[in-house]
C-alpha cells in the first residue's frame, strides 16, 4: 500500500527557552495539520521520536495526545540521532500494513534544558557506554574524529576539505529561516575555530539543539479519497545496524550500516546502484560533523571510495553540481535536535520536491526524488528513504 506525506510542520531549530516542550511540539503539529488540512478527529495513530534523556518531560506522546486532544493510540520511539527517521518508519509500516490510514509523526528534542556537560555525556551513551566512554572518555566528536582521521590517512584529505562542508551548510543554513545558524561563514573563518576533538574544529561540529518537525503520513485510499494533490510518496525505506563496540567494526572509513540501508532502499525504489545520483535530485545527509558528510557521499554511492572529497573541493555537492546536498543547512547549521532531525529531513524532501523551498536554496526537481540519510550513533541505527512525486 502507498504512503504519502500530505502535510508538514518545522519549528524554528535552535535555543527555544521561550516555550516548553508541548508548546514546541504543538508548533509543529499545528502547522502540519494545517499544511495537510486536517484535523486531531482525522489521526488513526500518532508516532513520536524523542530521546528526551535531557529534557524535563519523558512521556511525550501522552502528554501530547492531552495537550493537542489526540484520542489515539500512540508510541514512542528512539534510535539515537536516528530517532525521527525511526518514528516515520513506525507510521509508515502502520498505513502499509492496513492498521492505519492516516497517522501524525513528531520528533522533538528540548536539549537545551540540561547544562552542556551532561548532554555530551548523555550522547556518549549511544555508543558502547562501558568500554568506549568510561574506559577511554570518548565523546561524540572523539568518536567521529577516529572515522575523520582514517579517511585522511587512506585519501589524503585535509582539514580544510572538511571546513569546505562547513562553509557550504553555513551558506545555505543562512537562506533557511528555520536553521539555528543563518549565517554565512568563510573558509578562513572555519579553519581558525579552535579545535574539539582533532581534526574537527567548532565550525566542524553540529550543535545542541532545541526543535521539533512534524509530517501526516496517509494512506493512497485516502490520499484519493480527499483529492489531496499536494503530495510527497514515501517510496523505499532502507535500514541498516551497526555494531555498538566500534572495535568490532572492519573498517573507519565507511558506516557499513548506512552503506548496506541506501543499497536496500536503492533497490526497492529501483534505482541504478552505479550512479543513483543521476535519478535523484538532491538528498539531506547526516552531517554530526563535517567529515561525516564526505564519508555519507560515497556510502549512498555518490562517488566512488575515496573520491567524495573531491565533490565538496569541486563544489559539486552546491546547487547546479552533481548532486545538491544539505541545501536546508544541515545538521550543522539548521541545527541536531536528536528526535526530530529525520522528521526534518522529511520536511525538507517535501518542500523541495513540491518547489516550496526558500528563494536560493530551491533544487532544480527533475527526477522528482529526493533522498535522506539519518544515522544513530556512529551508524549504530542507519535509515535511508527516498521519497517521490511518483508513487511506485
Amino acid at each position: 500500500m502507498a504512503v504519502a506525506v500530505i502535510g508538514v510542520g518545522h519549528t524554528k531549530f535552535g535555543n527555544r527557552r521561550d516555550v516548553n516542550v508541548p508548546e514546541l511540539a504543538w508548533e509543529a503539529m499545528k502547522q502540519a495539520f494545517d499544511s495537510a488540512n486536517v484535523e486531531q478527529k482525522d489521526i488513526d495513530f500518532f508516532v513520536v521520536g524523542t530521546a528526551g534523556l535531557w529534557s524535563s518531560e519523558a512521556a511525550v506522546p501522552s502528554l501530547m495526545a492531552e495537550y493537542a486532544k489526540l484520542g489515539v493510540g500512540s508510541m514512542r520511539v528512539e534510535a539515537a540521532c536516528a530517532t525521527g527517521s525511526a518514528a516515520i518508519r513506525v507510521g509508515y509500516t502502520a498505513i502499509e500494513s492496513g492498521e492505519a490510514d492516516v497517522v501524525l509523526v513528531l520528533g522533538v528534542e528540548k536539549m537545551q534544558e540540561s547544562p552542556n556537560p551532561t548532554v555530551i555525556e548523555i550522547i556518549g551513551r549511544f555508543g558502547s557506554y562501558f568500554w568506549e566512554f568510561e574506559n577511554f572518555g570518548l565523546t561524540f566528536p572523539a568518536y567521529y574524529a577516529l572515522h575523520a582521521t582514517a579517511y585522511m590517512a587512506k585519501y589524503n584529505a585535509t582539514e580544510e576539505d572538511f571546513a569546505r562542508v562547513a562553509v557550504k551548510n553555513h551558506y545555505y543554513g543562512a537562506k533557511n529561516p528555520n536553521a539555528q545558524f543563518q549565517k554565512e561563514i568563510t573558509l578562513e573563518t572555519a579553519l581558525n575555530s579552535p579545535y574539539i576533538a582533532w581534526p574537527f574544529k567548532l565550525y566542524d561540529c553540529s550543535p545542541i539543539t532545541d526543535g521539533a518537525a512534524a509530517v501526516v503520513l496517509a494512506s493512497e485510499e485516502k490520499v484519493k479519497e480527499w483529492g489531496i494533490e499536494e503530495k510527497v510518496w514515501i517510496l523505499s525505506q532502507g535500514v541498516g545496524t551497526g555494531t555498538a563496540n566500534l572495535s568490532k567494526r572492519e573498517t573507519f572509513t565507511s558506516l557499513k550500516s548506512a552503506a548496506f540501508a541506501a543499497e536496500l532502499a536503492y533497490k526497492k525504489a529501483g534505482i541504478d546502484m552505479d550512479a543513483p545520483y543521476k535519478q535523484l535530485d538532491g538528498a539531506n545527509v547526516h552531517d554530526c560533523f563535517t567529515a561525516a558528510e564526505i564519508i555519507a557521499y560515497e556510502d549512498l554511492r555518490f562517488a566512488k571510495r575515496g573520491e567524495g572529497v573531491e565533490l565538496i573541493r569541486n563544489e559539486q555537492t552546491y546547487i547546479g553540481g552533481r548532486i545538491p546536498v544539505n541545501l536546508d543547512g544541515g545538521l550543522k547549521a539548521k541545527g541536531h535536535p536528536i528526535g526530530a532531525t529525520g522528521v526534518s529531513q522529511a520536511v525538507e524532501a517535501y518542500k523541495q520536491l513540491l518547489s516550496k523551498a526558500e528563494a536560493g536554496r530551491q533544487a532544480e526537481i527533475k527526477n522528482g526524488r529526493w533522498l535522506t540519510h539519518n544515522v544513530g550513533g556512529t551508524g549504530h541505527y542507519s535509515y535511508v528513504t527516498i521519497y517521490s512525486l511518483e508513487k511506485r
